[in-house]
């Protein structure tokens, strides 16, 4: 197993880590987690390697979005067996329910219970973007932060984000204390989000990269359609679609850690085996060239031609269309509407979601790329529904 120093945190972790948010369940429900096969792959991950585990108060939920889930009891439990020591135990503190500082403390003690420790390695605000940024300052989130700190509760702070760029660039000029940035990253998303500039910025500032959906909910291994597979044959040295998704971006120094939700012992197996031919298998410039082709191919497929320059902004019903249409053209381009369903329905709110269109029209107009866009918001609407029932 390779490790890498996690920015300015002096720690080293494993290029791999754990995402426990897809854990092996009983019967398909996802607030039920099956315990034995998932201490199974936690145990055989952490012997063999692995050494950071990235959770978060909602995972594996129930019904309730945003409610609290199991992951983070699952893992105090698991951990007490002896493994505390050996990880790196990284959660997240629930942005959506925080609006005064007594909140930021009320959910750190609960999340401190909830994992069966004195202390979190990693503490990350979760899903931060410029709007609950500023409950979060008018929570009195810095020097909660500070104190925390100070106190030991916590080892490192950090944010998870979905934002865009421009997030960043106002996360890091309003508190320097950052050690942990995650983002969404993966070869489709080069763009997307925050993308390859994000990541470059964060190590710029040395502040600790990690990588989350890099194979895009699975659907850069699943289902692979045949004209991308014959490209894919056609490289020097064969690999499969997972060690392609995965070696693009461990070539990238810049990337400190790969998050990888593993639901089996067989992904758990299969995974290390690639980390650990990550130096031996770097990728060629033509490697790198195809991946780019592969990229370009599969978006061939995208449902519509926005662009997402924003300028049917805004909307007078509250609807978010460029985030509507990029979700849209991920799934399409996927071809599985669960490829794009959890993003497009838990990053903004539901009233800025494609089913409260109108058809008014005043967008239409302003669309450089002369989309109809009432007509597209009806096959959003279409294509994934109006409510997020997509596990």
């Amino acid at each position: 197993m390779e490790y890498r120093q996690l920015g300015n945190t002096n720690e080293k972790v494993s290029i791999l880590g754990f995402g426990a948010m897809r854990l092996p369940t009983v019967e398909g429900q996802n607030s039920q987690i099956n315990y034995d096969k998932a201490s199974e792959i936690f145990s055989y991950g952490i012997d063999n390697g692995i050494n950071i585990i990235d959770t978060a108060y909602s995972f594996h939920a129930n019904e309730v979005h945003g409610s609290a889930g199991n992951s983070e009891p699952f893992l105090g439990e698991f951990l007490e067996s002896g493994y505390r020591e050996k990880v790196y135990l990284q959660t997240k503190c629930p942005s959506w329910l925080i609006n005064t500082e007594a909140d930021l403390e009320k959910y750190l003690d609960q999340q401190l219970n909830r994992l069966k420790t004195d202390y979190i390695d990693n503490y990350l605000l979760h899903g931060v973007n410029n709007e609950n940024w500023e409950n979060y300052k008018n929570a009195n989130v810095i020097e909660f932060l500070d104190n925390a700190l100070a106190d030991g509760k916590i080892k490192h702070v950090g944010f998870s984000t979905h934002g865009t760029f421009e997030t960043l660039l106002l996360l890091t000029m309003e508190y320097d204390k950052w050690e942990i940035g995650l983002t969404q990253m993966n070869y489709l998303d080069e763009t997307y989000q925050t993308g390859i500039e994000g990541i470059d910025y964060l190590s710029s500032m040395n502040i600790g990269t990690e990588v989350m959906e890099p194979l895009r909910g699975g659907r850069l291994v699943e289902n692979i359609p045949n004209n991308i597979q014959q490209m894919w044959n056609q490289a020097e040295e064969k690999r499969s679609p997972l060690e392609w998704a995965l070696h693009y971006l461990w070539n990238m120094e810049n990337v400190n850690c790969v998050f990888s939700g593993m639901q089996s012992l067989e992904h758990v197996k299969t995974n290390i085996e690639i980390a650990s031919n990550s130096k031996a298998n770097m990728l060629s410039e033509n490697d790198q060239k195809l991946i780019k082709d592969v990229a370009t191919e599969y978006k061939q497929h995208k449902g519509n031609d926005c662009t997402s320059c924003g300028y049917c902004m805004p909307c007078p019903n509250g609807i978010n269309i460029p985030h509507c249409f990029r979700e849209y053209n991920i799934g399409n381009i996927l071809n599985n509407p669960k490829a794009s369903a959890m993003q497009y329905f838990t990053y903004f709110e539901d009233n800025a979601l494609a089913h409260n269109c109108t058809l008014c029209g005043d967008c239409t107009s302003m669309c450089p790329q002369a989309l109809n866009i009432p007509d597209e918001m009806e096959k959003v609407k279409n294509f994934f529904g109006e409510e997020f029932n997509h596990f």
